[in-house]
């Protein structure tokens, strides 16, 4: 594949700094690529077959784990599904909700994923939802068993998934599926690439007072001119969610209509579906006593980031001086590296 080549061309063109870190990194795929990926056409029958079919890339936020592994990604000629964690959960309890035999709903599941793709990729993994961290165990022992290759990117060890979450006993068996299916891989590198560039971030605001308002809804106007507004209706199995600051894509929400309501992921997917651009206003800071909100804010920016959707955001508190309750600490770095960008992002 002469991956590494292709990664130093890629670096020289988009004027990225080669890091020694991720070309060992990049050397790890490649090996990777050869043992699961390659077509051999000699193959030796009395070698036992030791190679894992799972990738995972851990390291802190802002390392370039999601450059890497877009990039492998990017390379890759198989059929190749790239999905949100969360997306694909929802597409896994539906296809479950549909199926009339409930029985063997995680090995159809997987068979039909079979036919679909040979390798998925999941960016910034990381497991919340305590429905979801039952039945992993069983769902991704069926996922290697159909060897069906999966790569990982995320900030959280293996070992340390789930942490402290409900019930989390029931979550074990995952990890020692993920452990023993699967590469582990650490890229360590101490500046976060998100925040290292010169970058304006002057749509995020901070504290909340009436400077930072009128701001933001100078801007407002200004994205808004002349677009027509309406009162959005999306429907989300058989739920209806209204977006009434609607102008042709450009939305604009309080904190409060976003986090501390009963919403989840499908309703973030499909308002990210139906939007350009996105203003939140009065984020809080956060604390034990606001974690439900804190959790659906964490998840709401990873879908925001996914589908790549500026923003423009009025804060409580500075990016730099977040506090978080104690379970989404460290999940809490990388919403916060990710709203560095997304308040960054160009808007056309």
């Amino acid at each position: 594949m002469k991956l590494e080549t292709k990664f130093k061309k890629f670096c020289e063109e988009k004027n990225f700094e080669i890091n020694d870190n991720q070309i060992e990194i990049i050397r790890d795929l490649n090996k990777y690529y050869r043992e699961n990926l390659q077509v051999h056409f000699i193959k030796n029958i009395f070698k036992k077959n030791k190679k894992k079919l799972g990738f995972y890339l851990v390291g802190d936020v802002g390392v370039g784990k999601t450059m890497i592994l877009n990039f492998f990604f990017k390379n890759l000629k198989q059929k190749k599904l790239r999905l949100h964690f969360n997306e694909f959960m929802i597409e896994f309890h539906n296809f479950i909700f549909k199926k009339k035999n409930k029985e063997n709903g995680i090995d159809d599941f997987v068979k039909d994923l079979n036919k679909k793709t040979k390798i998925l990729y999941f960016d910034e993994f990381q497991v919340t939802n305590i429905v979801d961290a039952m039945i992993l165990g069983q769902l991704f022992k069926k996922i290697f068993e159909k060897k069906i290759n999966v790569i990982f990117t995320s900030n959280i060890d293996i070992e340390n998934l789930y942490e402290d979450g409900l019930q989390r006993e029931q979550f074990l068996p995952f990890i020692e599926v993920l452990k023993k299916h699967s590469y582990e891989k650490k890229l360590l590198i101490k500046e976060d690439y998100r925040k290292s560039k010169d970058k304006n971030l002057e749509r995020f605001l901070s504290p909340l007072d009436q400077i930072n308002n009128f701001k933001l809804n100078k801007f407002f106007r200004k994205l808004t001119k002349n677009k027509k507004k309406s009162i959005k209706v999306l429907y989300i199995k058989g739920r209806k969610l209204e977006i009434k600051n609607f102008y042709e894509g450009i939305v604009k929400f309080d904190f409060e209509e976003l986090c501390n309501r009963n919403l989840g992921s499908e309703d973030y997917i499909k308002i990210a579906e139906n939007s350009f651009f996105i203003f939140i206003e009065n984020v809080p800071d956060f604390n034990e006593i606001n974690s439900n909100q804190q959790q659906r804010f964490v998840t709401l920016i990873d879908i925001i980031y996914e589908k790549k959707i500026p923003l423009m955001v009025t804060s409580e508190s500075n990016l730099n001086s977040f506090n978080s309750s104690k379970s989404l600490k460290d999940i809490f770095k990388r919403t916060t590296s990710r709203l560095h960008e997304l308040t960054f992002m160009r808007y056309n």
